[in-house]
C-alpha cells in the first residue's frame, strides 16, 4: 500500500476486499448472487442498496460499487464509510485505512462459486424472449384468480413455464428449482427493456409457488418500471406491485400506468415529459410510505401535481378481489380529480357519468 494512497487507491483496495468489507460494516445484508443487499448504507435491515461483489477494478460493472434503489444515491466502498462518518473525509480516510491494515477474516467455503460477472441487462432480454404469451398458460390462471383477467394480453407480461430458483444466502441450504413464473418487462421511458421481473407460481397457478423470495427481478431495475400504456399522456398512475397497478388499470384504463416492482423502487421511478398529474397508488406498508413520500418530493420539485390513492386494504388488488371493479371504482371516485373521474374511471365497462 502507498504510504499515502489516494482516494481512489483506498477505494479500489476495499473493492479487492469486498465481501469482508460488507460483513464488517453491512453486516445486516446477506449475498444474493452476484450482490450483497442491505437496507441502506447505515446497515438497516431491508435490501433495497445492492453492492458489485464481483467484475472488473474499475469502470462499468466494477465490484464495489453500490446503489440504493430508495433513494438513487451510488458510489463506492469509500463513500459507504464517509457516510458512516457523518461525511467526515478525515475519519473515513483513517477508518479505510485501519480496514485495510487489519488481517481479513477467511471467506467461508462456498457449496457454489460466485457467477461471473455478466451483462444482467442482456440476460434479462433473454429471459423475455425465452417467454411466450400468456394466454393459455399457468400465468393466465393466476391473473384470473387475482380479478385481473382483463390483463392476459398485455404485451409487457410474459410467461416462463420452468424458471431457475436459486436460494439466497438468508434460505436453508438446498438445490435449486424450477417452477413455472409470471416475467414482467421493465423498460426504461423508451421502451428499451432494462430488467425483468419474475413472479414465481404454483403448478396450478391459483397463487404463487413456495418459496422464500416469490418475486425477483434481473438486470438494471433502477428508475424504471413495468409499463401498461394509456392513451392520456398527461396523467399517470404509478405503484409498487403488477397486481396493485393492474387492479387500478382495470377501472382506469385510459390513463398510462407504471409498477416499480418495490417501495424503494417507486421512490427512484423516472417520470416522463409532460406529465402534469401523478396519482401514486400506495400500498399500505411502512416501505410502501416511504416509496410514496420520497416520489411525491421529487414530482412536486418538477411542478407535477401528485395525488396519493389510498386503498381500503392492504393494497388495490385486495380490494378488487373483495370490492369487485365497480365498488373499487366508488373507491377511487371521491380521490380522483373530479375531471378525471369523470372521464376516465370506468364503471364495468361504462364511463362514469
Amino acid at each position: 500500500m502507498p504510504i499515502h494512497p489516494t482516494a481512489a487507491d483506498l477505494s479500489r483496495q476495499l473493492a479487492d476486499n469486498v465481501e469482508a468489507f460488507c460483513l464488517r460494516y453491512l453486516s445486516n445484508g446477506h449475498r444474493n448472487g452476484r450482490w450483497w443487499c442491505v437496507g441502506d448504507v447505515f446497515n438497516s435491515d431491508g435490501a433495497s442498496m445492492y453492492v458489485r461483489l464481483t467484475g472488473p477494478n474499475r469502470g462499468k460493472g466494477a465490484r464495489g460499487k453500490w446503489t440504493d434503489g430508495a433513494t438513487g444515491e451510488h458510489g463506492d466502498l469509500l463513500d459507504v464509510i464517509r457516510l458512516q462518518n457523518n461525511e467526515d473525509w478525515k475519519a473515513a480516510v483513517a477508518e479505510a485505512r485501519a480496514f485495510l491494515s487489519l488481517p481479513q477474516p477467511p471467506m467461508q467455503v462456498r457449496a457454489r462459486p460466485l457467477p461471473e460477472a455478466r451483462d444482467t441487462v442482456e440476460s434479462a432480454r433473454r429471459m423475455l424472449r425465452y417467454g411466450r404469451p400468456v394466454p393459455g398458460t399457468v400465468a393466465a390462471a393466476y391473473l384470473r384468480s387475482r380479478g385481473l383477467e382483463h390483463a392476459i394480453d398485455q404485451p409487457s407480461l410474459r410467461f416462463h413455464p420452468r424458471c431457475l430458483y436459486r436460494p439466497s444466502a438468508k434460505e436453508p441450504a438446498g438445490p435449486d428449482t424450477y417452477h413455472p413464473a409470471l416475467l414482467a418487462s421493465i423498460t426504461d421511458l423508451s421502451g428499451a427493456v432494462k430488467a425483468v421481473g419474475r413472479t414465481w407460481l404454483a403448478p396450478d397457478g391459483r397463487d404463487k409457488a413456495g418459496v422464500r423470495d416469490q418475486r425477483r427481478t434481473l438486470g438494471n431495475q433502477l428508475g424504471h418500471g413495468v409499463r401498461f400504456p394509456g392513451t392520456v399522456p398527461e396523467l399517470m398512475v404509478a405503484g409498487e406491485g403488477v397486481e396493485t397497478v393492474l387492479s387500478v388499470q382495470r377501472v382506469l384504463p385510459a390513463v398510462p400506468h407504471v409498477a416499480a416492482l418495490s417501495g424503494a423502487h417507486l421512490g427512484a421511478l423516472i417520470l416522463p415529459p409532460g406529465l402534469r398529474h401523478l396519482y401514486i397508488a400506495r400500498d399500505a406498508d411502512p416501505a410502501g410510505e416511504r416509496g410514496v413520500a420520497i416520489l411525491r418530493q421529487r414530482a412536486e420539485a418538477a411542478g407535477i401535481v401528485v395525488t396519493a390513492l389510498d386503498p381500503r386494504e392492504d393494497d388495490f388488488n385486495t380490494d378488487l378481489r373483495h370490492l369487485g371493479p365497480r365498488d373499487l371504482a366508488l373507491l377511487l371516485a371521491p380521490q380522483l380529480d373530479p375531471n378525471h373521474a369523470v372521464a376516465f374511471l370506468q364503471f364495468e365497462g361504462a364511463l362514469a357519468a
